[in-house]
């Protein structure tokens, strides 16, 4: 039985969310009106670094954390601000942000490019 290829969910699914700028996305957090939420594995912020100031929600526990009822909730997502997710390549923040849509979440995008494209242009990373 022949799969549907990742491209084509990434692609589908950037369909139906926001995709924003960096540089709007960055806008955002600076006056307070989003959040990043970096859904890279751990071992990725270890080796290539992290965004000042991101909540780090692994990709595998998102919806488990952000989920009120869930027993793993984290009240850091009990906020109206936007949630800007990002990964590396923006593959898994466009799933992800579908699926949080999908939640019902309506203050919800993923970041252009992800973190690959952020370091590229020379934006604030620290290591951890």
């Amino acid at each position: 039985m022949p799969i549907t290829p990742v491209k084509t969910l990434v692609a589908k699914a950037r369909d139906v969310i926001e995709t924003l700028p960096q540089d709007r996305a960055e806008a955002m957090v600076e006056a307070g009106e989003a959040l990043f939420v970096d859904i890279r594995d751990i071992r990725e912020l270890d080796r290539e670094g992290r965004i000042p100031g991101a909540i780090h929600a692994p990709r595998g526990m998102l919806e488990f954390w952000v989920d009120p009822e869930s027993p793993y909730f984290k009240p850091v997502f009990e906020t109206d601000k936007t949630l800007i997710l990002f990964c590396a390549s923006a593959w898994r923040s466009a799933l992800a942000t579908r699926d949080l849509q999908n939640m019902g979440f309506e203050n919800v995008a993923e970041m252009e490019g992800g973190f690959s494209q952020w370091k590229a242009r020379g934006a604030a990373i620290e290591k951890a």
